[in-house]
């Protein structure tokens, strides 16, 4: 009959189920916090990225990138503890001449640590971004742009280890690792960064006139890193030490 309307059939209704299986809902990956159970690196990285705001690069193992939050100078171990040792004994006398000038106990705010890492038989100083190009003109001006040093840095688009992260602990210099970790050369951190302290700030950068600040100086630094490195390729280049002999009789 014209115009008489036909019902037009609507198809067939599909159950929620076969809905919801055409378009599962997938969650965004995320990295694992401090308690999931990720794999050792995938914790070591969260550390550096989430609690300390280091950036890495991806792959393994876990490196971070210098440049960004810090450059690295790279020496041998036996010139950085000896450097180490002087720069600390230096600022106790430096404390203990004030307590005697001023009248007061010479317990002021020390010049504050800065990271310190040990891989193998080399030793990696934090210090500010930016100080690895200034190395080759702040070692001319110290007069030894003529020598050849084992110091070197890491700047802008490089790469260093990453150390694992330190257990919690007070801040200080602990004792040297033992020898079988350097001659395996992991990582490891002699003076590790401080969780929720701004790193930046205790980083050696070259001082600014008429601006104080709490930071090592990176001058001294790295002339104390020189001569400490002089010394210790004149000892490996010189005579071997003759050993005493014991009598008999």
């Amino acid at each position: 009959m014209v115009g008489a309307s036909h019902p037009v059939s609507p198809g067939p209704v599909l159950p929620p189920s076969s809905v919801a299986a055409a378009s599962p809902v997938v969650p965004s990956p995320r990295r694992p916090t401090e308690n999931d159970g990720g794999s050792a690196s995938e914790r070591v990285r969260w550390w550096y990225e989430s609690v300390l705001g280091w950036p890495t690069a991806p792959g393994e193992p876990v490196r971070l990138r210098t440049g960004v939050r810090f450059d690295v100078l790279d020496v041998p171990v036996g010139a950085g503890y000896a450097t180490l040792e002087r720069l600390g004994r230096a600022g106790r006398t430096e404390r203990a001449g004030r307590a005697g000038s001023d009248g007061s106990d010479g317990a002021g705010s020390p010049v504050p640590g800065f990271p310190v890492a040990v891989q193998g038989r080399r030793m990696l100083l934090l210090v500010a971004a930016g100080a690895a190009e200034e190395l080759p003109g702040l070692l001319e001006w110290l007069e030894w742009g003529s020598l050849p040093l084992d110091l070197t840095a890491v700047g802008a688009g490089g790469l260093v280890d990453a150390p694992p992260a330190p257990e919690s602990g007070p801040a200080g210099l602990p004792p040297r690792p033992p020898e079988r970790d350097g001659l395996r050369g992991a990582t490891v951190w002699l003076r590790p960064p401080e969780p929720g302290c701004e790193v930046g700030s205790s980083l050696p950068a070259l001082s600014v006139p008429g601006r104080a600040g709490t930071a090592l100086d990176l001058a001294r630094l790295v002339h104390t890193l020189a001569t400490q490195c002089h010394r210790v390729r004149l000892a490996a280049s010189g005579p071997p030490r003759a050993r005493p002999v014991a009598r008999v009789g």
